[in-house]
């Protein structure tokens, strides 16, 4: 897939990887970037039509989704990162409610313009995903279940020649992680990734170097075997 002439519509889309996945998409070519954000946004380029978009919010995403009028490409960016350690239901519970009901209502609200485009879904989760740090562990679950449904609908969409691509992101230099002296991949690399990831068709993308390190062990390991051989289970042909 070519950004170039695409719709694109990015939530969390004011700061961090999802501010620079709006600059990235103009760059590209897009002829228009659909940028979500809770609070209002003005942005220069005319191409941007802002949308108020609070992924937790039912009415918010149903009034965005009929103001949109066509999708190629929806990035779930959204996301909240709580430090917890299990005790706190309630960050739990607002993990999920961002990280994983949220992509997961904002894909059925503009799923039928995604697949009227034939387009792709691209769910940023994380590589916490795949192994938890500890002092997260709430958000890691959130990913954790994120990446799960990524994985479920690359299968079920597949036949409706919707591409569902997951983003396995590692250490980005965000307000997320400012409390973590690591090395970190700036916002810009990691969407500049993220599209080249889209256009190359990869399903799992890894934007940055510390999760590049699992690249090949991930697209080549068991795992990932066992996903495809599951997957063949819903397979169907996509209609011409």
């Amino acid at each position: 897939m070519n950004i170039a002439g695409k719709a694109v519509l990015v939530t969390g889309a004011n700061r961090g990887i999802g501010r620079a996945l709006v600059e990235e998409a103009l760059s590209r070519g897009a002829s228009r970037v659909y940028a979500g954000t809770r609070q209002p946004l003005v942005h220069p380029d005319p191409r941007v039509t802002p949308l108020i978009l609070d992924v937790t919010d039912a009415t918010q995403i149903q009034a965005a989704a009929r103001a949109v009028e066509s999708v190629d490409i929806l990035i779930n960016n959204a996301g909240v990162a709580l430090y917890d350690d299990l005790t706190d239901r309630a960050a739990v519970e607002e993990s999920l409610a961002v990280n994983f009901f949220g992509p997961y209502g904002v894909i059925q609200a503009f799923l039928p313009l995604v697949t009227a485009s034939r387009g792709a879904i691209v769910n940023n989760v994380s590589t916490m995903a795949l192994a938890p740090l500890p002092l997260t562990p709430a958000y890691a679950i959130s990913k954790a279940a994120a990446f799960s449904m990524t994985q479920s609908l690359r299968a079920l969409l597949a036949g409706r020649g919707v591409r569902v691509h997951a983003v396995l992101t590692g250490p980005t230099d965000t307000d997320m992680t400012r409390g973590f002296d690591i090395p970190k991949a700036t916002p810009e690399a990691v969407a500049r990734a993220i599209f080249d990831g889209v256009e190359n068709g990869d399903e799992d993308i890894f934007p940055d170097p510390m999760s590049q390190n699992l690249t090949e062990s991930w697209r080549s390991g068991a795992v990932k075997a066992l996903e495809r051989e599951n997957a063949a289970y819903v397979a169907e042909p996509v209609a011409s």
